[in-house]
């Protein structure tokens, strides 16, 4: 071909680097494809050997933790209060979410939703005997992953708390969660003040036996059906609970009419629920929670079992590496902010919630729910290109959670610490944005990425596990 030829040809792209290129090139008026190629992660120099070594292995491994994942089967059995139902709670115990972390190097949401929760207790009339009683050394603080408890946001959970029981009926374990307070000035997002004492205490007086009765009625709630059916809904049971919450309305508002005979009760405690989308996220926290936790301690596995934020560190746990935390810092989310609030306003990537990705859903199944990313910015087009990147990370599919977009292509499934590192992908997250300062509370929604860290250094103490 002569120069002349090429030059009078139609132009024609194969960009390998930023996709804005491509576009300004289709823009202009030429054919462009897009090759989604990114360079290598460093690891330790041995780590990718041994790892191909015993590939053999951890496919094994693997293939045993998707079906243990595939297997669960997370059911509502309860309501009880947290010191009486979560293993190691104490009235000195205060959980939060993410990885472990010391009052020190807590951040405004988490430090704001403990002082709120030390108000709640009664152990302190201010929220500046509060804060001189978190920074005591009186308070023990622990993640809620590790006493099987999840949270959202701050993930705070006080001794006098309801929490919800989530037992995994086939392999006999359980997890727990608070109940969700719903959208304004909330705990969970760091807000203290009466506002949110008086909500506390009317969820723990009102809500919480009326449920607790009403779920008594009706007995076990199946949370596995009840996903698969908000999938099919537009939901992706993260930052789009409006299905979910719906179908357990529908489950319970009847038991709750049946058992509650104070009419204002039952009034305003479905009246609660019927304004909280939200109210879901508490049950697909710790459906995937109960689920995952099962599918813990396989040795050689390369799967993640946790991935959390405390608002300062994300963290992993892998399925082959015991209780071990991989930990960097957390990221502050692109986001579409509130009226008045931009992202210097945001505190770091902060909450439990990833649980949801980790057991497939969420960001991971965002194709399912494209109507969200009018919450969190982006458009339907990005939903599907979310969901069809975490396929390349993932170990398998859900048999269950189904995405209609998709032609019913079940969910990806089970984040391969190995393609991650390899193929240079890191998990999606779709999720809510708190204020950095204590007391404000909520500032938006958006997507944010996991940092590659915890995945290179899970990668490589697999690898030395394996050696």
């Amino acid at each position: 071909m002569s120069i002349q030829t090429l030059f009078s040809s139609p132009l024609r792209v194969v960009n390998v680097g930023i996709e804005s290129f491509k576009e300004a090139c289709v823009q202009a008026g030429a054919e462009a494809v897009q090759v989604d190629w990114r360079p290598p992660v460093d690891v330790a120099p041995d780590a990718e050997s041994i790892l191909a070594k015993r590939q053999a292995r951890i496919e094994k491994a693997n293939q045993k933790v998707l079906d243990i994942i595939q297997a669960g089967t997370p059911k509502l059995v309860g309501l009880d209060i947290a010191r009486n139902v979560i293993p190691g709670m104490t009235d000195n115990t205060i959980l939060h979410a993410g990885p472990p972390i010391t009052w020190d190097r807590m951040c405004g949401p988490m430090r704001g939703g403990i002082m709120a929760g030390l108000v709640y207790e009664g152990r302190a009339s201010t929220i500046e005997e509060a804060e001189a009683l978190a920074a005591s050394g009186k308070i023990k603080y622990a993640p809620c992953h590790e006493h099987g408890a999840v949270g959202p946001m701050a993930g705070i959970i006080t001794p006098s708390m309801p929490v919800m029981i989530i037992h995994n009926e086939k392999f006999g374990n359980r997890a727990f969660c608070t109940l969700n307070e719903g959208l304004g000035k909330v705990l969970r997002y760091g807000a203290f003040g009466a506002e949110v004492t008086k909500r506390l205490k009317w969820m723990e007086n009102t809500l919480y036996p009326v449920l607790k009765a009403a779920l008594a009625h009706t007995g076990p709630i199946d949370l596995k059906n009840m996903i698969a059916q908000a999938l099919h809904m537009g939901d992706e049971v993260h930052n789009r609970n409006r299905a979910g919450t719906s179908l357990f309305y529908r489950a319970i508002a009847p038991a709750i009419v049946t058992t509650c005979e104070n009419k204002e009760d039952a009034t305003a405690v479905l009246n609660f629920i019927n304004g909280n989308d939200h109210f879901f996220l508490n049950l697909s926290m710790p459906a995937c929670k109960a689920v995952l936790d099962a599918a813990r301690d396989v040795p050689g596995s390369s799967i993640a079992v946790v991935m959390c934020r405390n608002g300062t560190d994300f963290g992993v746990q892998l399925a082959g590496t015991g209780n071990l935390w991989f930990t960097a810092p957390a990221e502050v989310p692109d986001a579409l902010y509130f009226a008045g609030f931009s992202k210097d306003d945001a505190n770091p990537d902060i909450g439990d919630s990833a649980i949801t990705e980790t057991g497939g859903l969420g960001g991971f199944a965002i194709a399912a729910a494209p109507a969200i990313v009018q919450f969190v910015g982006g458009s339907a087009a990005d939903a599907l290109r979310y969901t069809h990147q975490m396929y390349e990370i993932t170990a398998g599919e859900s048999r269950m959670y189904q995405i209609p977009a998709l032609d019913f292509r079940g969910t990806p499934t089970g984040i391969d610490v190995r393609k991650v590192v390899e193929k240079n992908i890191v998990p999606v997250i779709d999720t809510g944005v708190a204020h950095k300062q204590a007391g404000v509370g909520q500032v938006g929604a958006g997507i944010v990425n996991a940092p590659m860290g915890p995945f290179v250094k899970g990668y490589e103490a697999l690898a030395k596990m394996l050696k």
